[in-house]
């Protein structure tokens, strides 16, 4: 069985981590609050937990990233962050203080989250050199994500919220083992050693207009705060059923599906910035039109959105910053969007998002306008110099 799986295609050893990874974080994501209740943390110390989960992954993901780019071979960094996830959540099992369960949550969020930069660039990187389409893997993720939120929602209902954690601890043991058969990544001698002419971390991240990518990045999906945060609620307070709540995240989820299984050909002439410009354009209608209440059929419809808010901005990013980040600095220019777009900006639009359902309800969703309109621009402005600079 191992030769066999070490023998299989990149795209399709790329494919079961993700799938392996995106199976517990399906889990983890939504349902890691729930556990925090089971374990008799009251609302405040939940909403700490996950506070300290958010701030575990900005400030590791872009450390375990600068580490991950001195290494020999990327496969070992995607391993090292499995393997401390799987030890940290195994942690979990005794734990009943709630500062220790804080303690960890901070650990947690850094170490599960924090992979999530590094096998996008070593994916990316990997895609580009080989020759393979990174879309269809990372759909399997998404698909296992779907997977994950809806198995384990339905057996919390059974078995109660300690199933979160198993739920999780599950995935991550399979993300060890498939981690054990992605291709060994390896780098020239010199990047291995840090050499490399495009000179220091800070040049290299502020060069090629990549400045411009990281704000139009991080806007736009940071613009999906009050989404995450508060459409569950406002639908259901406008009388939407709970079992269609699921559907139309479902559908989100799956709409990202087929995109990322389209990419490959049907997107591949549209330039990184015109991505991003796109998921921007489609963020600001998406959010607008959700403002207005629209009846269930329309939320379906819009549902479709996500496909390029999310995954037009997601993979526009990650082409721009493979072809114009250093390769030694790969994993560290995804960490570095992901701590602004899924963790510093985001914060800021969930904090923001609260004062905007407290005074408009599902009309909050407007204030989202406002950064999608932003990372428009900056995607916009990036278009304009990569057509002055060719």
């Amino acid at each position: 069985m191992i030769p066999r799986l070490a023998s299989l295609p990149r795209s399709t050893r790329f494919a079961l981590f993700f799938g392996a990874f995106y199976f517990g974080f399906g889990a983890y994501l939504p349902y890691m609050p729930v556990w925090y209740e089971a374990r008799g943390l009251t609302p405040e110390l939940i909403g700490l937990a996950a506070g300290a989960a958010m701030a575990g992954r900005v400030i590791a993901a872009p450390l375990g990233a600068a580490l991950a780019d001195r290494m020999a071979k990327r496969r070992h960094a995607v391993l090292g962050f499995a393997l401390g996830s799987l030890l940290i959540f195994l942690a979990h099992i005794p734990v009943s203080s709630p500062w220790a369960i804080v303690t960890l949550a901070l650990l947690a969020g850094g170490a599960f989250s924090g992979v999530v930069p590094v096998i996008d660039a070593f994916a990316m990187n990997e895609a580009s050199r080989r020759r393979f389409a990174f879309g269809p893997p990372r759909s399997v993720g998404s698909a296992a994500f779907i997977l994950g939120n809806l198995g384990c929602g339905a057996l919390i209902g059974v078995y109660g919220g300690e199933t979160a954690l198993y739920w999780t601890l599950l995935g991550a043991a399979l993300a060890v083992c498939t981690a054990l058969f992605l291709p060994e990544g390896r780098r020239t001698p010199a990047a291995a050693r840090g050499e490399t002419p495009a000179g220091g971390l800070i040049t290299a991240l502020t060069a090629a207009g990549l400045p411009l990518a990281f704000a139009a990045s991080a806007l736009i999906q940071a613009a999906h705060g009050f989404y995450y945060a508060f459409s569950a609620v406002a639908w259901q307070a406008a009388g939407v059923p709970s079992a269609y709540v699921g559907a139309l995240w479902a559908t989100g989820v799956a709409a990202e599906i087929v995109f990322f299984q389209l990419s490959a050909r049907q997107l591949s002439h549209i330039s990184p910035p015109m991505l991003m410009a796109l998921g921007g354009a489609a963020a600001l209608v998406r959010w607008i039109a959700l403002a207005f209440g629209p009846p269930l059929p329309v939320l379906f419809a819009l549902q479709l959105l996500h496909a390029f808010s999310f995954g037009a901005t997601y993979l526009g990013f990650l082409r721009y910053a493979t072809a114009h980040a250093p390769s030694r600095y790969a994993a560290t220019a995804q960490a570095v969007n992901s701590a602004l777009g899924g963790g510093l900006v985001l914060a800021a639009a969930t904090y923001a998002s609260g004062f905007a359902y407290s005074a408009f309800g599902q009309g909050g969703f407007a204030l989202m306008a406002i950064p999608s309109l932003a990372g428009l621009c900056c995607a916009a402005a990036l278009a304009h110099r990569a057509r002055i600079a060719s």
